[in-house]
């Protein structure tokens, strides 16, 4: 399944460039962004809307994000004026416009069906707090130890290794991008650090520099395969 992402903002300077960004990460997704007003103002346009969703009809499906509370309206009037078959295809999410697209982006990058790339979007909705608590116990330190995340017992461990970030920038945006969609690859369940290694935004939060180390653990039949081709990515400096 195909799914386009439709960036909605009263600013076309936002929309624009949460699409530039979420392209660097998600290159063969198709993003439209739709900002500002049809003269070049702040606000949002009808007509904006409705053209991005049209450049998007080739896709299964279309999940549109937006940035404040009357891009929602502009953005239910648009959609009341669809065929029926194009409306039943659009899916508005109410997930930070940044966050949420770029989430959603690489959900869709990995083959992941509409439903996957709504849940995506929504994991943009955690507190700060829960994002990055757990990979900061001592308040500014990143890639510091990780308390217990109860996502399960050491002893429930197929395949693990511990590995250092090589790479000048970390694991900044593109890396973990690349690391996300490479453990999305297998079935395992894997963890980083005590994350989700397929939650881009749990591995952006964990904030690690140059030379932190990186625990990858997993289960599953595939686990070793994962652990493997992580652990290669990693090594490999993600190309930077």
């Amino acid at each position: 399944m195909s799914v386009g992402i439709l960036v909605v903002s009263h600013s076309a300077a936002i929309a624009s460039g949460t699409v530039e960004l979420a392209r660097q990460m998600a290159a063969d997704v198709q993003l439209v962004a739709a900002g500002g007003t049809d003269d070049g103002g702040i606000g949002t346009s009808f007509d904006a809307i409705t053209a991005g969703i049209e450049e998007l009809a080739s896709a299964d499906a279309v999940v549109v994000l937006c940035d404040l509370g009357s891009a929602y309206l502009t953005t239910d009037t648009a959609l009341d004026f669809l065929d029926d078959d194009v409306r039943a295809r659009v899916h508005v999410s109410d997930a930070p416009v940044v966050e949420g697209t770029v989430a959603a982006a690489v959900a869709a990058q990995t083959g992941g069906d509409v439903d996957a790339v709504l849940a995506a979007a929504r994991t943009a909705a955690a507190s700060e707090a829960d994002a990055g608590g757990a990979s900061r116990p001592d308040g500014d330190q990143p890639g510091g130890p990780v308390p217990d995340t109860g996502a399960g017992p050491a002893d429930d461990v197929a395949a693990s290794a511990t590995v250092q970030l090589v790479n000048e920038t970390g694991l900044h945006a593109r890396p973990a991008a690349e690391f996300v969609k490479t453990a999305a690859k297998y079935e395992a369940a894997v963890r980083v650090n005590g994350v989700d290694a397929k939650s881009l935004l749990g591995i952006m939060a964990l904030a690690l520099p140059k030379g932190a180390t990186v625990s990858i653990e997993a289960t599953g039949a595939d686990a070793q395969d994962a652990v493997d081709a992580l652990e290669a990515l990693v090594r490999s400096g993600f190309g930077e």
